[in-house]
């Protein structure tokens, strides 16, 4: 019995010294998906995800929870999925035309006349539909495609101005409020070529023979500032051609035997002045039909030398065999057999303290033996040379040295030689207009005055305007591509956004336009 007795102490001892069997806690949940409503039991610090796993509910990938599906729940807590899907719906909308009224100096003031109807266009648009257990949530645009361009109305409004009428050579064009226009055989015919109003000004020129115009258009999309076209002015049917070039800003150039255009372009940028300039040189073909080739690539993109960010002009020799450039630091040629450059002529850099470089504006005599530019020159002595305002215009020889025409003509003089012309004595030779600036030490906010000088830089004449007159805006002049009838050799200016041609022989002038919008003028 005591041993007995002992073995049952011990064993209560035993019993007491174990511990107790835990039970894992549980939550209730309240569940409520697709439809239903019921109460599960889950091990405490499950998820809502856990909750759905163990009531066996598969969520698809734009499925969501209430609460989401990470939170650990407490007891009592509720948990709801949502069902979430979605669809795409394609939907055709009209894109309405717009109305432009154009001013026309053909017709009499107060008269109208409709010159293209208006059409309205379509685009594609697709929508993102969202629904939540079987209830639209939201509708979002995703896609556009426009199928059909809306074609603007443009109403020709009278704005005929009592100007003389002037035959003249070749064919004249000129941009006016964004649209194109040519005059031919007198200043009284004139024809709208391009009427979108979206010419942005950039390039504006017509090829060497007369028949193409070639132009840049606004372009409404991130990432590209325009892109070039061309148009055939010699036929009635108007045809636009697209180059498939963008991002043309300083200089897009015909070769002279307008079959091909070289151009340059850059990369837009959000700083200004808009752009970072490739320097590249680029050729693309046009065929008489409108057939363009893919551009080629001549010269490939490069730093462009001191400020080569603002970018690079050129110019075809008359000839069509040197291709001449000017960048802020100096003047060369390319060389298109090994697709490099050649200098030819360095140039002082401007410091301007802005957004923006000066690059010489430099033109080829019409017999390719001379250069024509504006050099940037310091005083002797100087100690902020790059700051100097002085500017002066120099022939520089092909195969020889530069020469020192006129000094201080200001940065905007644009030296334009003109065609071969037969002097009193019967010899062949030329002229050159440029602009000379009112403020030399200020040419960069200066208005100018056309001047005319033999090649080599005597017979010095200021033509336009009369003394006491405000100035004329920097601008590249034109010259008519042979003699008037009566007054011989003419220059063409935009002067207060009108078109004035000035006589070499007398300086008489005379207005031909008188709406106010002309931005863009050339002559062939």
């Amino acid at each position: 019995m005591r041993k007995l007795l002992t073995i049952f102490v011990v064993s209560l001892m035993l019993a007491a010294c174990t511990p107790p069997k835990v039970t894992q806690a549980l939550v209730s949940v309240m569940l409520t998906a697709d439809g239903s409503s019921f109460r599960i039991e889950l091990p405490a610090g499950s998820t809502a995800q856990q909750a759905f796993d163990k009531a066996g509910i598969t969520l698809s990938t734009l499925d969501r929870s209430d609460p989401p599906v990470y939170t650990v729940l407490s007891d009592g807590a509720a948990v709801r999925l949502i069902r979430v899907r979605e669809e795409f719906e394609v939907e055709k909308v009209v894109i309405p035309f717009e109305r432009k009224v154009i001013q026309n100096e053909t017709l009499p003031v107060g008269e109208s006349r409709l010159s293209q109807p208006g059409k309205n266009g379509t685009k594609e648009i697709t929508y993102r539909r969202l629904f939540e257990d079987g209830v639209e949530t939201s509708r979002t645009e995703v896609k556009s495609v426009v199928l059909e361009e809306a074609v603007p109305e443009i109403l020709m409004i009278g704005s005929q101005t009592p100007f003389t009428s002037l035959p003249i050579p070749g064919r004249l064009a000129y941009l006016s409020a964004g649209n194109a226009w040519i005059m031919e055989k007198s200043t009284g015919e004139r024809k709208a070529m391009v009427t979108t109003g979206d010419l942005d000004g950039r390039i504006f020129s017509l090829s060497p023979d007369g028949r193409w115009l070639l132009f840049t258009r606004k372009v409404d999309r991130t990432g590209a500032i325009n892109s070039l076209w061309a148009v055939r002015v010699d036929e009635e049917k108007t045809v636009l051609v697209d180059l498939k070039v963008g991002n043309v800003i300083h200089t897009a150039q015909w070769s002279p035997d307008s079959s091909s255009i070289a151009f340059s372009t850059v990369e837009p940028r959000d700083a200004a002045p808009g752009w970072q300039a490739n320097n590249d040189l680029q050729l693309v073909k046009l065929s008489a039909s409108g057939f363009v080739s893919p551009a080629e690539t001549l010269i490939e993109t490069n730093s462009g030398g001191v400020y080569g960010w603002w970018g690079t002009e050129f110019a075809w020799s008359p000839e069509g065999d040197r291709l001449v450039y000017a960048r802020p630091d100096g003047i060369g040629f390319y060389n298109l057999e090994d697709k490099s450059q050649e200098p030819l002529r360095p140039i002082l850099p401007l410091q301007t303290g802005g957004d923006w470089a000066w690059v010489t504006g430099v033109n080829w005599g019409p017999d390719g033996q001379v250069l024509y530019e504006v050099d940037h020159v310091a005083p002797p002595g100087s100690s902020a040379a790059e700051q100097s305002p002085l500017f002066d215009l120099i022939a520089v020889l092909v195969r020889g040295p530069a020469i020192s025409l006129v000094s201080r003509v200001g940065m905007f003089a644009y030296p334009t030689p003109s065609p071969l012309q037969i002097d009193p004595q019967g010899e062949q030779g030329y002229q050159v207009a440029f602009l000379q600036a009112l403020n030399p030490d200020q040419s960069d906010s200066s208005r100018y005055r056309l001047v005319v000088m033999d090649r080599d830089g005597s017979n010095r004449m200021i033509l336009f305007p009369e003394e006491g007159a405000p100035g004329l805006d920097p601008q590249r002049v034109v010259w008519s591509p042979a003699a008037l009838e009566e007054e011989g050799f003419v220059v063409a200016v935009i002067y207060q956004n009108n078109i004035w041609l000035v006589s070499v022989g007398d300086g008489k002038a005379q207005q031909i336009t008188g709406d106010g919008l002309t931005v863009r003028i050339d002559w062939r």
